[in-house]
């Protein structure tokens, strides 16, 4: 794929790398929050003959069931493709089906469309944050990977407030400029991967060292023989060295034992994009407004107006660990996010409870209106939690040599899930009503002794020491979970030697640096 040499080196480089990738969220966040504003539009609902619950909830989540399907088409072509190529071919997924849909006048065809948006979705978020992990230091790679969750808030926000200002234009022009306008941002990306260089780490696999060494010196603006760009050239080759011990690898060996525990990081990166889903986000996502409506009782115009605030706590919450993520950890955000969300949820179920029958009116409008508190506290708590994490999480719990394929199991997970909850919550939210927000009070305090047991800490490491979390030179475990293992701690033994003055020689002898953690 042509490269243009548009950003030329260093810290501008670096900026259009962040830019990139945030606005491919951006664009995944718009996709997600523009039918959330429509579904209730008149035009919309006489255009596709007024679906009713089981039927919207297929036309909605049928972009994630797409969104799947394009985690399995990067999974299979996208370590052939690299990186910069699959967001490119994501872009033109994405425009096709947003041609597609705002041009639909059936209910086979908008299917069809959100179908195909969907693909390039799924490839955009199956890459995306891989790509950024890839070519950022360690120390800023929680906060810039998890600012890539937090435009998804930007995104949400735009799309909710743009589908209800343009509600009052009235006609189909009110629900079909929405949903064309994702085109712009995907245009934008389309023309910035066009000057940005290809992961380092993926040319490394594929034995371009040259073309490696020249992206991370452009990135970091560094000579060949620089301190940054030779340790993580050491680093790079030792993991590789490490991963492929007994042989090339295989897609087929996936989920079997290794040295360094390929099959068990592929799950817990599944399992994280799946209490990114299965806590209840997209019931907030998606259909928040109908909820105010129908569970609340809230006015349909005040129905938007308050979901369109509520999605601005999804982008005020994820600033947090946008800029202290990598000083916070993984596990504890994780595990307190859990149990606030489990709170809000349960709050919501109880406040609501009382429109039952043998209550007055006059309590169940004041708890009911109570109730929409929670709402806002879940989707802060969320977007400090269980909104970034997992998006960090996933590329980095992987080897190298599994990264994409394993990159794009987790973020199926996320649009397998996604589909369910969204496909089932019309339906759950007209039978059950209060009694549905329990189902999700309960799913979040399941994760957090999950996260207790099963994930380690992986802030602040580089990608190749995160391998050593899992070697059986480490601790075995609950206490491991904790802290680096050994061989992880010796190298950032190294790095505080070469701060405090060692010589760069050191860092330059690659065999000697294997022989003593390969030892």
């Amino acid at each position: 794929m042509i490269k243009l040499n548009m950003f030329g080196r260093g810290l501008r480089l670096q900026i259009a790398i962040t830019i990139a990738c945030q606005l491919a969220f951006v664009l995944f966040g718009y996709d997600q929050g523009v039918f959330g504003g429509i579904v209730n539009n008149d035009d919309w609902l006489n255009t596709f003959g007024h679906p009713g619950a089981g039927l919207e909830g297929i036309i909605v989540s049928i972009y994630n069931l797409g969104a799947f399907s394009g985690c399995i088409l990067t999974f299979l072509f996208g370590e052939k493709f690299g990186r910069r190529l699959c967001m490119w071919v994501a872009m033109g997924w994405i425009i096709v089906g947003a041609i597609l849909q705002c041009t639909s006048y059936s209910v086979p065809q908008i299917m069809i469309a959100r179908y195909i948006t969907g693909i390039g979705t799924g490839i955009e978020t199956s890459t995306v944050p891989m790509y950024q992990s890839e070519l950022c230091d360690a120390d800023k790679r929680g906060r810039l990977v998890s600012s890539e969750p937090l435009f998804v808030g930007v995104g949400i926000v735009i799309s909710y407030f743009f589908d209800y200002g343009m509600s009052y234009v009235g006609g189909p022009v009110a629900w079909r400029v929405p949903i064309a306008c994702q085109m712009i941002f995907a245009f934008v990306v389309i023309i910035l991967v066009f000057g940005l260089p290809e992961s380092p780490r993926w040319l490394y696999y594929h034995d371009r060292q040259e073309e490696a060494m020249q992206v991370m010196c452009d990135v970091w603006d560094c000579e060949p023989d620089g301190e940054k760009v030779s340790k993580m050239h050491v680093e790079i080759m030792e993991a590789l060295h490490l991963e492929r011990k007994h042989g090339e690898y295989r897609w087929s060996q996936l989920f079997k034992r290794d040295e360094v525990q390929t099959g068990r990081r592929v799950l817990l990166a599944y399992g994280m994009q799946f209490m990114n889903q299965v806590g209840g986000i997209n019931l907030v996502v998606y259909f928040v407004p109908t909820a105010l409506h129908d569970n609340v009782g809230l006015s349909q115009n005040l129905a938007l107006v308050i979901g369109g605030c509520v999605q601005t706590m999804f982008f005020f919450g994820s600033l947090i660990p946008t800029f202290f993520l990598d000083r916070l950890g993984r596990r504890n955000p994780m595990m307190w996010g859990s149990a606030g969300l489990a709170v809000s949820m349960m709050l919501i179920a109880v406040l609501l409870s009382f429109q039952r029958p043998g209550y007055s009116e006059t309590l169940a409008k004041a708890t009911s209106s109570a109730s929409v508190a929670f709402f806002f506290t879940y989707m802060f708590i969320f977007g400090a939690s269980a909104n970034c994490i997992p998006w960090v999480y996933v590329p980095e719990i992987l080897p190298l040599h599994a990264r994409s394929k394993g990159t794009a199991i987790g973020i199926s997970s996320n649009w397998l899930w996604n589909f369910v909850i969204v496909m089932i919550t019309p339906t759950i939210l007209s039978h059950l009503k209060w009694k549905a927000y329990l189902i999700f009070m309960c799913t979040n305090a399941a994760f957090i002794p999950l996260v207790y047991f099963c994930y380690p800490e992986t802030s602040n490491l580089t990608l190749e020491e995160v391998d050593h979390l899992f070697t059986s030179e480490g601790q075995s475990g609950v206490h491991a979970l904790k802290g680096p293992t050994k061989p992880v701690k010796e190298s950032l033994k190294l790095d505080v030697e070469k701060t405090a003055g060692s010589s760069i020689e050191h860092v330059e002898a690659p065999e000697d640096v294997k022989n003593e953690k390969f030892a």
